[in-house]
């Protein structure tokens, strides 16, 4: 059974979430930002990534040579990420030691320094990060998928940013993005762990009660339209593996259809996890694994679909047997697609897509990190209720929910295919 959540706003509009955990002396604590590669237009591509970089530069009452020290010498760890509709950034701790984090956390959100030369500094590695994702095929593909699929809608771009823009980019950019979105009214306070509520209520209130709201940050408004038909394109490289790659448009997470779109995804590709600390279970049991992987024609099959604001994309990716052709793989892939939306799935293998993706789900919620993750992260696309009734509602889908959303979603119509084919290769994908 979940503890209660404490739920209050401050005056400065910042929402805090508190959930007292006994099972051992840690608290992990979060601070969600409503900020991602979504907010970003060409020209600044990548920026909400590197102003997550410069919150480890440093503030005068931080400075950035002891930040990670302090940590460290706590036993905490921490860490950070930027995602298309947000950023976070966390700390677990010893419960005595979580202070330090609280007061780290509220003293970054409005005093970080963005010095010109740490600026410069860090051009340089998020360029080399940049440069070594591209040296990965999927990567490579991945970005021309999603450049395909998005032409209207910011989902466009990578998280990372375009090359060009990383290169342009200046220190004022960075510091009015921090200065736009970096405010209390547009941030999320989670805590869960070894603590009282009463106590950490007031100790909030202190350190960031203080912290004046900012104005409401400028979103886009830019609906991606319909797609009207099927794309196909090939990237071509130097390495030796071959890859298919589809990507269908699908709900937001906030939608009725995606529940029954987890569980189609389980019987296609096998369960795939929301959280960014969960584990894996096998999929040896998913269609697609049974067909590609055990028929000799890939090497492995994932799937996955992103709980997002907006409209995203499910996608799979298989990896090809260096012996076969990747058209051999798009029929068989064609071939087990049709099977699902010519008829329901049996009502035994719902029931197991059902059960493995259960298994996932409480595998990625047992600890108090995952616990105040899933707080903060269904609070950006939805609300911690979508957390909670998530069991209840993958064990309401039917057979014919999940034909319904097969039927609905996986039309050649409302996706593109991608192949990522070594250069010795071209010219074996039909286009």
């Amino acid at each position: 059974m979940n503890p209660p959540v404490t739920k209050f706003h401050l005056p400065n509009g910042m929402k805090v979430m508190l959930k007292e955990i006994h099972t051992a002396p840690i608290v992990s604590s979060w601070v969600w930002y409503r900020v991602g590669s979504r907010d970003e237009t060409p020209g600044k591509t990548g920026i909400s990534h590197w102003v997550e970089h410069m919150q480890f530069k440093g503030t005068p009452q931080f400075p950035a040579g002891i930040l990670d020290k302090a940590i460290s010498r706590e036993g905490g760890v921490w860490n950070a990420s930027t995602y298309m509709d947000w950023t976070t950034y966390f700390e677990t701790m010893p419960s005595d030691k979580i202070d330090l984090a609280l007061r780290l956390e509220a003293d970054r959100m409005v005093n970080s320094l963005f010095d010109p030369g740490e600026v410069e500094s860090e051009r340089t590695v998020i360029i080399s990060e940049r440069e070594g994702h591209e040296n990965q095929p999927l990567f490579r593909l991945g970005e021309v998928m999603r450049a395909t699929a998005f032409r209207v809608h910011s989902y466009h771009h990578e998280i990372l940013g375009d090359m060009a823009d990383l290169h342009t980019v200046q220190r004022d950019d960075l510091y009015n993005h921090y200065c736009s979105y970096y405010r209390p009214n547009n941030a999320l306070i989670v805590v869960a762990g070894d603590f009282e509520t009463q106590a950490m209520r007031e100790r909030i209130e202190e350190l960031y009660g203080p912290l004046q709201a900012g104005d409401e940050p400028s979103r886009q408004a830019r609906p991606e339209p319909p797609q009207r038909g099927e794309y196909r394109l090939t990237v071509e490289g130097s390495d030796d593996t071959t890859y298919v790659g589809l990507y269908y448009h699908s709900p937001v997470a906030s939608e009725p259809d995606f529940f029954p779109f987890v569980v189609l995804d389980s019987l296609l590709t096998g369960p795939s996890g929301l959280n960014m600390f969960g584990g894996g279970i096998s999929n040896k049991t998913s269609q697609l694994y049974r067909k590609l992987v055990e028929g000799d024609l890939a090497v492995g099959v994932q799937g996955g679909l992103p709980a997002t604001i907006d409209p995203y994309v499910y996608n799979i990716t298989v990896t090809v047997r260096p012996d076969r052709a990747a058209e051999e793989v798009i029929n068989a892939l064609d071939e087990e697609i049709q099977c699902v939306l010519d008829a329901p799935p049996t009502q035994a293998a719902v029931e197991r897509a059902v059960k493995q993706a259960r298994a996932l789900f409480a595998y990625g919620s047992e600890s108090i990190t995952n616990q105040a993750f899933w707080m903060g992260f269904t609070e950006m696309f939805d609300s911690y209720n979508w957390f909670t009734n998530y069991l209840d509602r993958l064990a309401a889908v039917t057979p014919a929910d999940v034909q319904r959303i097969a039927q609905t979603y996986l039309r050649p119509q409302n996706r593109i295919l991608g192949v990522y084919l070594p250069a010795e290769k071209h010219g074996e994908v039909s286009q």
